[in-house]
């Protein structure tokens, strides 16, 4: 019997397989993948036992990862129900569906952890909203949950209510992200700078100005009049930041991302 089994081993899967063996090793952990070429791959890499029946992985875990694309949870869900009851925990991670859709696709009550990491797990450095009621759950389960999450980085319990958001403040961000760095890293490419110490410098500078929103508790308002000297080169950047819509663009991308979140097809 495994503790943790993962069905699926897309990105975000693989990110999460990557934190948790980092933590507590290969022996708890088994995951199937419809690439059979790409799961022999991965079960070498890792050292995690691989099945490729999902209907073994439900039997054999005690929490079970649903690590697809949601519009094949309904077929998974077909292919698991009899091999899930109470006492296993499912763990969706899938944007839009909510617990109660998830229970209706089980066609039976079962206990759900709903929640949305990022693909910074790979490294250690996800951030992971998620919700449960605890009522269903034991104190021993309970740091079960929270340890599986802390293990690729860190995570904050909200109410349902709010996984949309997360979605567009954590889930679907770092890929906001990616492109402010290779748009900054661009733009000094074209005064000489070589690209690969572009990358460096503006990524480390990212990195750095999260961890001082982190671990200042400064609003990020004030971190910024921070580095605004009067009359300034930063000041002139930021203004030509707000003239082209930076504020703006942020709030519109968050607005896509909210509603696909509330309307996933």
């Amino acid at each position: 019997m495994y503790k943790y089994g993962f069905i699926g081993m897309g990105n975000m899967g693989s990110a999460m397989l990557s934190g948790l063996i980092r933590k507590y090793g290969a022996k708890q952990v088994v995951f199937s993948e419809h690439d059979k070429e790409k799961m022999k791959k991965k079960s070498e890499e890792t050292g995690a036992a691989c099945l490729e029946n999902n209907s073994e992985i439900a039997k054999e875990s005690k929490y079970i990862i649903l690590a697809v694309k949601p519009v094949v949870y309904e077929k998974v869900f077909r292919e698991i129900k009899n091999d899930i009851d109470y006492s296993k925990v499912i763990i969706s991670i899938a944007p839009g569906i909510s617990m109660e859709e998830l229970k209706s696709m089980a066609g039976k009550d079962i206990r759900i952890v709903r929640a949305m990491p990022n693909t910074p797990a790979m490294v250690g450095e996800g951030m992971t909203g998620v919700c449960f009621d605890e009522n269903e759950f034991s104190d021993t389960e309970i740091k079960e949950i929270e340890g599986f999450f802390n293990s690729f980085g860190k995570m904050c319990r909200v109410e349902e209510k709010l996984m949309s958001a997360v979605t567009c403040a954590s889930g679907s961000s770092p890929a906001y992200v990616y492109m402010f760095i290779e748009a900054l890293a661009d733009s000094v490419v074209k005064y000489g700078m070589p690209r690969n110490k572009a990358y460096e410098f503006v990524a480390q500078t990212v990195l750095g100005s999260a961890k001082m929103v982190l671990e200042t508790g400064e609003h990020p308002g004030k971190l910024k009049d921070n580095v605004c000297s009067p009359g300034g080169t930063t000041i002139a950047a930021v203004e030509a930041l707000e003239e082209n819509g930076l504020r703006n663009s942020l709030f519109k991308a968050t607005e896509k991302c909210y509603r696909k979140c509330e309307h996933m097809d």
